[in-house]
């Protein structure tokens, strides 16, 4: 099907999935006019490669990129051309890393050569899947795809993936069968999440956006998913984030969410490290399992609790081959008081990282 008039076809939202977007400012509905999405208010929202960038400029950071993605955005929009750091496929200048990562990243494209795992990935790998995977930065070899604790409850089911970085589970979660949409403030995260979901054969779609104001209209999705994510957030703006997961899941939707549990071994570790005092900026905040619940129900439905890995935070059995032997051994022990804590439940009370898994209520 041809674009339509005015949008090059490269820059095109797909219809179905325009239709699916609102503008997260007021909640009304867009049409794509070139390179921008406008909404029904004249509130305007750039669209690179397809992609549509729906951050709001108002609102304070979370995690220092939106910033970034918005220039960078507004930029391409506008036919404009970027300095060294933003040129190429790779958009590095909203990449949550280092500056010396993104030069690597540029420099990975120089010799026009496809490399086997994406160079933004390379880079990302340690900020998305947790400081186990630090010594993978740069030099990853395979994509570490993890298993989605999630199935779909019929043919197309929909999930969007909350923070979704490069893309591991909204990948995950097209392999399950899932017809998934990721979302993260990051651009350049996005971009490579698109290009690793071709490089596979699988279809998703993205947006740029902010787990605060999620640009989609309510009841869209059959599930809700975020892992690594809304930990990050001020506890007024992590309770604002599940209930946006909340109205964007039909009725009898899931919602499904790995958290930090305060009473975790290598948790307490790490409170007990900054004094126990309160967490500022991007570090993680750690929650009793009873908030977290609580906070759950409020804003989705019936919830509960289920341990996802203990001595630390993304540990997954599916990327042991990645792993140091330390990293290794801990997630194997970890699987296995996974398989205790079935039987002994007081058990799963001390492990690090939980997910909460919420039903809304027809």
């Amino acid at each position: 099907m041809d674009a339509p008039d005015g949008v090059d076809e490269v820059d095109e939202v797909a219809p179905g999935f325009l239709a699916m977007l609102r503008c997260p400012v007021d909640g009304g509905a867009l049409v794509q006019d070139g390179r921008w999405l406008v909404s029904t208010a004249g509130r305007r929202y750039p669209v690179v490669e397809g992609v549509p960038v729906m951050l709001r400029a108002d609102l304070p950071e979370t995690i220092g990129l939106m910033a970034a993605s918005i220039r960078l955005a507004t930029a391409y929009a506008q036919g404009e051309v970027g300095g060294p750091m933003d040129v190429g496929p790779y958009w590095a200048a909203s990449l949550g890393v280092s500056d010396a990562q993104r030069r690597d990243v540029l420099a990975d494209s120089g010799d026009g050569v496809d490399p086997v795992v994406d160079p933004a990935i390379r880079a990302l790998v340690a900020a998305t899947n947790g400081i186990a995977y630090a010594d993978q930065v740069g030099r990853l070899n395979e994509v570490p795809i993890p298993d989605l604790p999630m199935r779909p409850d019929r043919a197309g089911a929909s999930l969007l993936d909350v923070g979704c970085s490069w893309g591991r589970w909204s990948v995950a979660a097209a392999q399950k069968g899932f017809s998934a949409v990721g979302v993260d403030p990051s651009l350049g995260a996005v971009m490579a999440a698109r290009r690793q979901v071709k490089r596979l054969g699988l279809q998703a779609d993205f947006v740029v956006g902010d787990a605060r104001c999620l640009p989609f209209a309510s009841g869209t999705f059959d599930a809700g998913y975020s892992y690594s994510v809304i930990q990050h957030l001020g506890f007024e703006d992590a309770e604002t984030a599940v209930g946006e997961l909340g109205r964007v899941v039909g009725p009898g939707g899931v919602v499904c969410v790995q958290m930090p549990n305060r009473l975790g071994v290598r948790s307490l570790q790490h409170q007990a490290k900054r004094r126990f005092r309160a967490a500022t900026g991007f570090e993680v905040r750690y929650w009793s399992l009873e908030r977290l619940v609580g906070m759950f129900e409020r804003r989705v439905g019936p919830t509960e609790w289920f341990v996802d890995c203990f001595f630390g935070l993304g540990l997954q059995k599916s990327d042991i081959a990645l792993m140091t032997p330390v990293a290794r051994a801990a997630t194997l022990t970890s699987e296995a008081l996974k398989r205790v804590a079935l039987v002994v439940p007081l058990l799963g009370r001390t492990a690090d990282s939980v997910f909460l898994r919420a039903r809304k209520n027809s």
